[in-house]
Formats: structure tokens, sequence, C-alpha cells
């Protein structure tokens, strides 16, 4: 079963649409209030939220790296040939995010959410987040990123959902929780929340970390708001099978995710 972007619209003062890939949430605001699921960009995901279009230039790096051999990993493990099963990943630990924006560091807590820890950290080992876009930053909602640039590897990745984990905390602003489209569907995007978004608890957005300082997260481009069809975003779908051409092409001024790197936990 691929994974797919889902718009969840939610009857909450204002319309709210939540678009997912594995597991991540999708906000978009159509204007109109609706309690009803519908599906978006043939089940994308990631969070959705209608944002302001702000004008800010960005110089972010539009290429996907090759994928690299990553030291300390099992013999014949790597990004396009990952291990059966995740890592298990330590009790908490830090990522270091390396963004066109500057540095951004999630704390994160794997009793949060076990298995999306574990995800998380195993994405991180080998050397994934590597010139990926935030392809969806909607202002007062959240900043969604994890398809990779290279279609070979979301390939690789589509079919490897994780099973879905109790919601433990509250997704409020700086929190870091997995995208989902569905039960059991999380796999490699995940959205860092703006604002208090706590409505995404009780559809299963668990988060697992948390942002230690926001500058650069407020920092990324919003102006080209809701994914496609919904909005004028990209298309999640078009970036899985077409990668990263197709957003340098079409959307120059996303910001990227250039690489992330385990760092010392927060004391």
């Amino acid at each position: 079963m691929t994974h797919r972007h889902l718009s969840i619209t939610l009857a909450v003062l204002a319309a709210l649409t939540i678009s997912c890939r594995g597991p991540e949430p999708h906000f978009g605001a159509s204007g109109q209030a609706s309690a009803s699921p519908q599906a978006s960009d043939n089940g994308a995901q990631g969070p959705t939220h209608a944002a302001s279009a702000s004008a800010q230039a960005n110089a972010g790096t539009q290429t996907a790296a090759p994928a690299a051999p990553i030291q300390g990993l099992p013999a014949g493990v790597d990004l396009l040939h990952p291990p059966a099963q995740d890592f298990q990943a330590p009790e908490h630990f830090a990522v270091e995010l390396d963004t066109s924006k500057g540095p951004l560091t999630i704390d994160v807590t794997r009793a949060w959410s076990p298995h999306g820890t574990d995800r998380f950290y195993t994405l991180v080992r080998l050397g994934y987040f590597r010139q990926v876009a935030f392809f969806r930053v909607l202002e007062g909602f959240m900043a969604q990123v994890g398809i990779h640039g290279d279609p070979a590897v979301n390939q690789v990745w589509e079919p490897r959902r994780i099973p879905d984990d109790r919601v433990a905390q509250h997704n409020t602003r700086g929190m870091v929780s997995f995208a989902t489209s569905g039960p059991n569907s999380r796999v490699n995007q995940f959205f860092i929340n703006f604002a208090d978004n706590s409505r995404l608890d009780g559809m299963g957005f668990s988060p697992f970390g948390h942002v230690r300082d926001m500058h650069a997260a407020d920092a990324l481009y919003p102006g080209y708001g809701e994914g496609a069809p919904s909005g004028r975003g990209p298309s999640q779908g078009r970036i899985t099978h077409e990668g990263n051409p197709y957003l340098a092409r079409e959307f120059p001024l996303l910001d990227y995710l250039r690489d992330a790197r385990i760092v010392p936990a927060q004391p």
C-alpha cells in the first residue's frame, strides 16, 4: 500500500485540512467547515493548513544528495537497502537539522512514541534527510518535510509503514510528529507544529520530540501555501515520483533540510 497525502477538514471555528503521507497530518483551510475526511493529491500525507503568501527570498538547494555510505552501519545496510527492522533508538537523544534557514535541534524522547522514534532515528542514521524539501509550510499551523528528493529512495521507503503509537503528548508549538494517512501508515514525513494544534491529538498524531529553538522553523518560506490540488503548492505525488528536479523547476523558493545528525541530548 502506497503512502499518500490525506486531507481532513474539521469544523473548529475554521476549516482545517490534514494531508498526510505515512501518518502525517494535513490541514487545509478551504473556508468552509466540514467534519468528514476527504482525500487529496491521491492520498498524500502531511499536516495542512491555509497559509498566507509572504514573499521571502530563499537560496535552498534543490538537488538531492546521492546516497552515500554511513559509518557505523551494519554491512550491506544503506538508504536503498534499509534494515529489515528499524534500529532501536536510545531513550533520549537529539537530532540537529541543518536547514537552509539555519540549525534546528529536536530533543527526542522514545517513551513518547516508540515506533515513531525508532523510525526517525533510523532515517537519521541512514542519512535519509539530505536535501529534503520543506514542501508544506503553513503559517500558524505547521511545517512538513520528509519526501525524499530521489524517486528511487521513495520507491524503497513507501511500503515501509510503521505501527501507530498512542498519543502521549500534545501537538503544541514546537512539538514534532509524524504525518499519517490513516491507521498504521507512518513512513518518513514529519511536521513541526507552529501553534497549539492539540486538535490533532485525537487523530493519532503522536509527538516524538520537541524543537529547542523555533527561530529557524519560524523563518521557513510559507509563500506557496497548501499543496496541490487544494492549493498552489507542491504535489506530494509529483515529489515522490519526480523528485527535487520538479521542486527546483516549479517551486524555487522552498527551504530544504540539508542534513541531519545525532547530537547529545539536552541535560
